[in-house]
């Protein structure tokens, strides 16, 4: 009886999973691998709860249909060559990735197959179109604009959704192994993690948000993003399912944003050290080094509120607003004047969604570095305030210092007359942007 193994990374889901399909089409005993690789422990320990929920979800699913996910510990390469070899799997399938480490990954588990006489079968999933199918028509290996890069995503051909199995028969003799303990999150309201509670979700927003999607997503105190990213960021959905509701309900502003996140991908797959080099070469050389005022960043202490609501999100929940996660980022590069690599790198340590395609994607747009055409713009953290949380409701929501503030005057409690200024337990603005006054009060 031929068997396939089918290395689970970032898909953790049962349906429209091509390397999964695939393996149960053309095998008839699949073995649903989980490799947890002690070099990615301690990135995050929000992701890591995360990711282990999602692992338990899967096995449940899995069980469901009569198989079980395996859980091995070790070298990914090490420990899925070793359970073909044990379960004389002739195939290996796996979702194709973009980041430095999952390419290396590929490459190893590539010679190892060789080696082995072992076929192994990448396929698309983690995106909507794969990286690298879209190729801008005057030649370079990626798009470095949105827009024409969005306008040939639009027209192109997606691939249909993969079978979702209904049953999966393990070999003989397999050990499934125990799951890893669920840890507390450093997070103390993060989301939970799996397919199932992904596509809950999925359904409750797609029934009563996602019309007004174009509307509400930049409103900070109506909280009427989707919040699926984490589901993303795991594959506990799939992003071309999850297109497609957009389209077939009209939500094309919902489908644009699923085009950035496949417009990083593909940059990423060109600049595989896109979490550590600039895009734009000279673009890097200006930083200011400041630890405090890092720190107080990092901390939601900025004296700028709309700065700290997003920064304190970002610690309670492990995520943060879209709109939130632009007015903080650039808070820091074109205001404070700090590096973007600490910014992201303390986004990629408490986000759920953090992953290199986005994180660092995104960071980069914002400070100037990247594949922003106007490397130059600043944001007004105040005018973006009074624009998408004109009573203050989503700053009152986590900096409770200033709760008894009324309406706008929460964003600019300095302004506030001096008695009412010292009942505040709230820091005034940080002394390395004080200099600002115009943009502070205009």
């Amino acid at each position: 009886m031929s068997t396939a193994v089918v290395l689970l990374t970032r898909d953790l889901r049962l349906h429209d999973n091509p390397a999964l399909s695939a393996a149960c089409r053309t095998a008839e005993r699949v073995v649903p691998l989980y490799v947890l690789d002690p070099k990615l422990a301690d990135l995050s320990p929000n992701r890591t709860r995360f990711l282990h929920q999602s692992l338990a979800d899967m096995r449940d699913n899995l069980r469901k249909i009569g198989a079980d996910l395996v859980i091995r510990h070790g070298d990914p390469v090490t420990e899925t060559i070793r359970t073909a070899r044990d379960t004389g799997a002739t195939t290996i399938t796996l979702a194709a990735d973009v980041s430095a480490y999952a390419r290396r990954r590929e490459r190893r588990l590539q010679t190892e197959c060789e080696r082995h006489r072992i076929a192994l079968e990448l396929h698309p999933g983690l995106t909507v179109v794969a990286p690298g199918t879209l190729r801008p028509g005057g030649g370079g290996d990626c798009y470095k604009v949105f827009t024409p890069y969005y306008r040939s995503w639009s027209a192109a051909r997606w691939r249909p959704e993969a079978a979702t199995p209904k049953r999966i028969t393990l070999p003989d003799g397999v050990t499934p192994g125990p799951l890893p303990a669920i840890p507390a999150a450093t997070s103390p309201h993060t989301c939970e993690g799996g397919e199932t509670a992904a596509r809950r979700r999925l359904t409750t927003w797609s029934r009563h948000e996602i019309q007004g999607y174009a509307d509400a997503h930049d409103d900070l105190a109506g909280d009427a993003t989707s919040r699926l990213s984490p589901y993303l960021r795991w594959g506990c959905l799939s992003p071309l399912s999850l297109a497609g509701t957009a389209r077939s309900t009209d939500a094309e502003a919902f489908a644009r944003q699923l085009c950035w996140r496949d417009f990083y991908y593909q940059v990423a797959r060109a600049h595989p050290k896109l979490s550590t080099e600039a895009l734009r070469p000279g673009a890097d050389t200006t930083w200011r080094h400041d630890d405090d005022a890092l720190q107080h960043w990092k901390d939601g202490l900025t004296g700028v509120p709309i700065v700290d609501a997003g920064m304190r999100q970002l610690l309670d929940e492990g995520w943060m607003h879209n709109r939130a996660r632009l007015i903080t980022a650039a808070f820091l590069t074109k205001h404070l004047g700090i590096d973007w690599r600490p910014g992201a790198a303390w986004f990629f340590r408490w986000l759920l969604d953090g992953d290199v395609p986005n994180n660092s994607g995104n960071w980069q747009w914002t400070a100037g570095t990247g594949n922003d055409t106007r490397p130059y713009r600043r944001f007004n953290p105040i005018r973006q305030a009074l624009r998408f949380d004109p009573e203050g409701v989503y700053v009152r929501r986590y900096v409770p210092e200033l709760k008894g503030i009324d309406g706008a005057a929460v964003h600019q409690p300095w302004r506030l007359p001096a008695p009412e200024r010292r009942g505040l337990d709230y820091p005034g603005p940080l002394e390395s942007h004080r200099d600002e006054a115009v943009w502070l009060r205009d």
